[in-house]
């Protein structure tokens, strides 16, 4: 039994010593060159990419990364004040030094920076306007360098569901980055504020993250046709849905921005009744709280809401046959039908309905 015991010690001796053994490094060897391996050459890029990579490099030196310093209150009372920051995206708009981008982006901010050559300084930029029911504003840069180059203007107009489209901007503070997809919807609505809504917003699955913000969003020629401002995405983060401001509209809006600081606010003369408690009562319309006298509205005799009697007055139903149900959809359409145009309003009183034509004013001028 001892005998046994003794070979088996000795057994698991010498396992143990070839296990340490096996671990030792290798006994060294005399150096080799060991080559590298050969290049496959790549061959010329196919016609699509050629396009796509000459796309970016004529497009981006005119792609803006903007950022923001803003005062904001802290404190239980509001007795301190700190300062919060910003980034966005926007793009050269002429040879001015404009540069448009989304409101959101420049929105109380009092210090505006722009950079738009990667590795060189920013430039310091002033707000020349704000267009906060379209979510666009224009900064200027306040030494305007040489030879700025303004994206071209295209039309959204005429665009097609299915058509590529490319997005270039700055996306989680990542200068100049490009992403690409299709036209994935036309004429969507866009919220803003003050119960505003875009009409004719494009829909993308291009990948649209937060500070992609007021870039450009450009189609196969390299055109502009939208400005990026939002995504749907429960996460916050591009989940295929995002959505551009059109050209079109772009570009009737930002001249007005640069010539007088403001943009035109399509109207009839009316203050509205929350849309929120329209809805919550059921009606489907838009209804008058009241009636500014000499304007369209007064001059159609549109009739508000009563609060003596609790009449609802004349309910707008409908713009030009186009339904609107809500307070949105309506200034929406007033839009549709510009300033110093003739608008058609469906109207219900009681259970009455008339057309009355009535005309579209600009209130920021009254």
């Amino acid at each position: 039994m001892k005998k046994i015991s003794t070979l088996f010690l000795a057994l698991f001796l010498a396992l143990l010593a070839g296990s340490i053994w096996s671990q030792r490094s290798p006994e060294p060897r005399a150096d080799k060159p060991v080559e590298p391996r050969l290049i496959t050459p790549r061959g010329a890029l196919p016609e699509p990419e050629r396009a796509m990579v000459n796309l970016f490099d004529q497009t981006a030196p005119s792609v803006a990364y903007i950022t923001t310093e803003s005062l904001v209150r802290q404190g239980f009372f509001g007795e301190d004040v700190g300062i919060s920051q910003g980034a966005g995206s926007g793009f050269v708009w002429d040879a001015k030094g404009h540069v448009v981008t989304n409101n959101h982006v420049v929105a109380n901010a009092q210090k505006v920076l722009v950079r738009l050559d990667a590795g060189k300084e920013p430039l310091a930029a002033r707000v020349v306007g704000r267009a906060p029911q379209y979510d666009l504003a224009v900064v200027q840069l306040i030494q305007v360098p040489p030879n700025l180059k303004p994206i071209p203007l295209g039309a959204s107009r005429d665009l097609k569901v299915g058509q590529s489209v490319i997005a270039i901007g700055n996306p989680f503070g990542l200068s100049r980055t490009l992403t690409t997809g299709i036209i994935s919807a036309l004429d969507r609505y866009l919220p803003t504020q003050d119960y505003a809504e875009i009409s004719g917003a494009i829909q993308t699955d291009a990948a649209i993250n937060p500070g992609n913000s007021g870039g450009p969003l450009l189609d196969s020629a390299g055109r502009l046709i939208g400005v990026n401002t939002a995504i749907r995405s429960s996460s916050g983060s591009s989940a295929g849905v995002g959505f551009a401001i059109p050209a079109d509209l772009v570009n009737r809006v930002v001249p007005q921005l640069i010539a007088r600081g403001v943009a035109s606010i399509p109207g009839i003369g009316a203050r509205y009744i929350d849309p929120g408690l329209v809805a919550r009562n059921n009606i489907k319309g838009v209804v008058m709280d009241s009636v500014v006298r000499g304007t369209p509205a007064d001059e159609a005799g549109l009739q508000p809401y009563s609060r003596r009697t609790g009449e609802l007055g004349d309910v707008i139903t409908a713009v030009n046959g186009r339904t609107t149900d809500t307070l949105s959809t309506f200034v929406a359409e007033l839009d549709r039908v510009g300033v110093g145009n003739t608008a058609e309003l469906t109207v219900i009183r009681g259970k009455a309905e008339r057309k009355e034509k009535v005309r579209v004013i600009d209130l920021n001028r009254r």
